[in-house]
This record gives structure tokens, C-alpha cells and sequence, in this order.
């Protein structure tokens, strides 16, 4: 859908309103650094060419007319009916970022609005903080309310944890208000200190590949993460003094994590992630403890925290073999310490690692890796993996590792050649969607 569709979408809902303004915010894909934004870590994400348009009317009275394109039913409220409410789906979206702007003082009137967007729902890829980084930036832009960038990604976080409930951390808004073309962000998600960093990659490019696996849990798993980690923190805090996981390295985390947790419960967790891949039914016979899940959810935050560092190290230095395998370490911990991964994005991470075996062009000539490394990306239980793949290979990995995963989960995955973009922004020119 380009502009012209968009406004007569628009005009087509709202025969009775007038020219709309149109905002877009791009969807996010994480390239390492997983569940430790809301543990005080780093984070690694860009800003995808895919994401969410929005035009906008500012209106006369209070009412709020909200259409997609994407998803029914449309709804209408008034400024004074913002309460949440579940059969609004959707909608509780943008009403929420319009409550919290309220609830903060500013002054809103009605307004129409038409959205649509191009990034593949439930998928991982940060859907939901792009609507609502859109709407936030359509009514500050809108209403003249003067709101910073970075305090209206944090407004859109609240929405998610205060009015919708998830327990999400600050990267997804960040990266869609935030994003810069041809770059990824270093983001220190406890302090909100940031670094652009020029994502050079050569000659290889970014696949992301949707496993279409129904992610119904992932919001009640992703809370109850958050909770193990909650738990974790308080039982190491017996030793140190931390606000947050992340603020321990490997050497400090396990010198504390011995005398807070134990020798025996730290054994038994390492056990789990070792004999369970082999032996599953090892769970069901001697299930882990409270205790034992919270070492195995810490050690994760603290080891991606010390991944993320290094990845942004050897990226810089041009060591794109490194990097790789350290996006590849960064999936077998959220597999194994993490457990969010599940069958469809394990088979869909193996099927790229096995693809990736290096080739040999011609004699003399270096090895060249088809696939760098591969990960999930985004919450988990189910969504998206992002692997970092050779240019010339990107036909045969999507072809090869599609197959493959049907193979393996009866699934057929979806494949986007990912291009990196600007943050969230007002559109007054003729954009092209992301094609695929």
C-alpha cells in the first residue's frame, strides 16, 4: 500500500472527515541480546523497512473513530470511555497510548485514524510497540504536546505494561522511535544510554524467517520469565548489592551465585541444560525446583549481557565470523537457560546452521560461510529467527532451510531479506512499502 492507496483507504472509512496527516514507525528485529531489556542489559536491535502506517485527522470533538486495514472490527469511543477493554482487540493500542498521554496532563481532542502495516502479526518483530510508536507520535505531532523522542518511547512501554500487561522492557519502542538506516543500536536498557552503530556486513545480508507457529502462550510465558528473573534477582541480592541481573559479569555471577543459590542447585540446573537435550523425559522424572529455574533464567541474562558486548566488539573489528557465532551461542542459551524457544524455531535455527557449512568456491580461495550464525529473535515460542547469510547463498538458504523446516514441523516459514531504516516519523513524500 503506498500513500495514494492509503488516503483513499482513509477517505473510504471516513467519507465525513478531512485530509488526513501520515506517520509511519518500523517494526525492530533484535540481532542479539534477548529477554535481558527488562534485566538491565544490552540489546542490540535495528529498524526494519517494515512497519506501520497510520493517517490521521485531528477532529472537532471528542470522539475517536480507530480502522485497520489489517485487522476487524473497527472501534469508536470518546476521550472520557479510554478504560481497557477486550473486545476492542486491537484498538486498546492506540486507546491506551491516548489514556497515558491524558493520565500525563496533556491535552487531546477526537481524531480519526486509519493504520495499516506490512509486518507479519505475532511474529516477533515488534508489531505492536510500532502502533503504538505511530500513534504516539500522530497525536503528539498532531496536538503540538512537544513530547521528546525517547519519553514517548517510554510512554508506549507503559502501554504495554500498564494498560495491556505485558511485562515487556524498553527495547521494541526504542528501536522503532529510535532506528537509524544502516545502523543497530547499542542500548543500555538500564540507563538509556544508546550508540548507533554502523551495521557493515559485507557481503552478507540479514534473513529473517517466520515460523508461523501459533504463539498463543507468548504473553503469559513472557510474564512468567519476568517473574523467574524477579525471583532471581531477590535471591542473589542476599550477597550483592545490584538493581539488576546484568549488573553482575560471569566471574561476579558465579562467585555470588554459589553462596546464594548453592553448589547442588547449581549443578542440577547445568544438568538440565546438558542431559535434557538428549534424555527430555529427565524433566519429567526430576523436574527443577524455583530455585534451580531462577539460576538457569539468571545465568542467561548475565551470559547474553557478556554476548551482546562482545558481538558489537567484533562487529566493529570486521569479524563477521565472530559475530555470527556469537548470535548462534545467543539461541542456544535462550534454548537451553532460557527455554522460549520451542520445536519450530529450534528446527528453523538447525535447518540454517546445518546449510551453513562453508564452502569452497575454488582451490586456493578462502572458505566462504554460507550462514554466519542464526538465532530467534523477539520473545519466543514461536516468531522469527534472524540469520546472517552470504549474498549469493540467500536463494538456496531460503529454498533450502524452508524445505528442511517443513520437514521437521509440518510448518511452511516465510523468508524477508531485511533492509534497516529510519526511526518513527511524519511521511509527507511518496514511500514505497517493503516488498516481499
Amino acid at each position: 500500500m503506498n500513500l495514494h492507496e492509503l488516503h483513499n483507504s482513509f477517505s473510504r472509512v471516513f467519507p465525513d472527515s478531512g485530509k488526513p496527516r501520515f506517520f509511519y514507525a518500523p517494526g525492530r528485529v533484535n540481532l542479539i541480546g534477548e529477554h535481558i531489556d527488562y534485566n538491565g542489559g544490552y540489546v542490540f536491535p535495528c529498524a526494519l523497512t517494515m512497519g506501520t502506517y497510520a493517517a490521521v485527522f485531528k477532529r472537532e470533538d471528542s470522539t475517536i473513530r480507530l480502522v485497520s486495514g489489517n485487522i476487524e472490527p473497527p472501534v469508536m469511543v470518546s476521550l472520557g470511555g479510554l478504560s481497557y477493554d477486550p473486545a476492542h482487540g486491537w484498538a486498546n493500542n492506540p486507546k491506551g497510548v491516548a489514556k497515558l498521554l491524558i493520565d500525563a496532563g496533556h491535552s487531546l481532542g477526537g481524531f480519526d485514524m486509519y493504520v495499516w502495516g506490512n509486518l507479519p502479526n505475532s511474529a516477533g518483530l515488534s508489531s505492536s510497540a510500532s502502533l503504538a510508536v505511530v500513534v504516539a507520535l500522530a497525536l503528539d505531532t498532531l496536538f503540538e504536546l512537544g513530547i521528546p523522542p525517547i519519553e514517548r518511547a517510554l510512554l508506549c512501554q507503559r502501554v504495554e505494561n500498564e494498560y495491556i500487561g505485558v511485562s515487556c522492557g524498553i527495547m521494541d519502542q526504542f528501536a522503532s522511535t529510535m532506528g537509524l538506516k544502516d545502523h543497530a543500536i547499542l542500548l543500555n536498557c538500564s540507563t538509556l544510554e544508546y550508540e548507533q552503530v554502523p551495521l557493515r556486513l559485507g557481503d552478507y545480508r540479514l534473513v529473517i524467517a517466520n515460523t508461523n507457529a501459533s504463539r498463543a502462550l507468548a504473553d503469559t510465558k513472557y510474564n512468567e520469565r519476568r517473574a523467574e528473573c524477579d525471583r532471581a534477582l531477590n535471591i542473589l541480592r542476599t550477597e550483592a548489592e545490584i538493581e539488576n541481573l546484568c549488573d553482575l559479569d560471569m566471574d561476579t555471577f558465579e562467585e555470588y551465585a554459589l553462596a546464594a543459590f548453592g553448589e547442588a542447585v547449581m549443578d542440577k540446573a547445568s544438568g538440565f541444560t546438558q542431559d535434557t537435550l538428549m534424555y527430555p523425559e529427565l524433566k519429567e522424572m526430576a523436574p527443577a525446583t524455583d530455585n534451580e529455574i531462577a539460576y538457569m533464567r539468571a545465568y542467561h541474562a548475565v551470559s547474553e549481557n557478556e554476548r551482546v558486548k562482545y558481538a558489537v566488539e567484533v562487529l566493529n573489528k570486521g569479524k563477521l565470523a565472530a559475530f555470527g557465532e556469537a548470535m548462534t551461542d545467543s539461541h542456544i542459551s535462550l534454548r537451553d537457560y532460557y527455554e522460549v524457544t520451542g520445536n519450530s524455531l529450534d528446527s528453523l535455527a538447525q535447518a540454517a546452521w546445518a546449510f551453513g557449512n562453508a564452502e569452497v568456491p575454488a582451490e586456493g580461495d578462502a572458505p566462504i560461510m554460507k550462514v554466519l550464525g542464526s538465532r530467534m529473535t523477539g520473545a519466543g515460542f514461536g516468531g522469527c529467527t534472524v540469520s546472517v547469510v552470504h549474498m549469493d547463498s540467500v536463494e538456496a538458504f531460503i529454498r533450502d532451510v524452508g524445505q528442511r523446516y517443513t520437514e521437521l514441523t509440518g510448518l511452511a516459514a516465510d523468508f524477508y531479506v531485511a533492509e534497516t531504516d529510519d526511526g518513527a516519523r511524519e511521511v509527507k513524500t511518496e514511500v514505497k512499502p517493503w516488498q516481499y
